[in-house]
């Protein structure tokens, strides 16, 4: 008989476990409960803390899952070869569309898990901080930053930048029958590479 401590360490069924977790959050949206989950999993409310820890542990297993995917995917898309502005608009939508294509995740763990646990809120945090660092990279070497107070206004705007992207985002998750998701990713693309004059200038630059 597998033990508690030995079912947590298998990598087999945690995974089976946060996809059961997974098919809940989609199906009944931010407000799943822990019940729905286990009774999906076919285990006990308390059989499935045991395997996380407690509740917090499910709750920062499931950010990490869906957050280290997303995270991977921006990072491509704005790392890769060609014009700044192709890649821009690249990454904004591939944001975009895995939030609206999880949008029930999206909220469980960037609203209800979030304000709930203060372990999740944090490792979301993190999260976000992460791709600014990135972006900030990315924004520094394009932009030939010398000094510290380039690589400082680097880091200041790609902070800024996916603050912005992912407040837009949430605007565009509420208006989404009404809003095309181009036009959003036009708009913020405009704003980002006209408005910075850093960024502009390496759009520029760049054939």
């Amino acid at each position: 008989m597998t033990s508690p401590v030995g079912a947590r360490r298998d990598p087999g069924r945690r995974r089976a476990l946060l996809e059961a977790a997974d098919r809940v959050i989609q199906r009944e949206g931010p407000g799943a409960s822990m019940a729905s989950i286990a009774a999906e999993a076919g285990i006990s409310k308390p059989i499935l803390y045991r395997h996380f820890g407690d509740k917090s542990g499910l709750y920062q297993a499931l950010a990490e899952r869906h957050t280290r995917k997303l995270l991977e995917g921006i990072r491509a898309e704005f790392s890769r070869p060609g014009p700044i502005r192709d890649r821009t608009r690249s990454t904004i939508d591939t944001y975009l569309a895995t939030i609206s294509a999880n949008l029930n995740l999206y909220r469980f763990l960037m609203h209800r898990a979030s304000a709930e646990d203060a372990a999740t809120h944090s490792a979301m945090s993190t999260m976000i901080r992460e791709v600014g660092r990135a972006l900030a990279e990315v924004m520094a070497a394009e932009g030939g930053a010398a000094g510290p107070a380039d690589r400082v206004r680097a880091q200041v705007w790609g902070h800024a930048v996916v603050g912005m992207v992912q407040t837009a985002g949430d605007w565009w998750l509420d208006h989404s029958g009404e809003v095309a998701r181009a036009a959003v990713v036009d708009g913020l693309a405009d704003l980002i590479l006209d408005g910075l004059p850093a960024a502009a200038a390496v759009h520029d630059r760049v054939p």
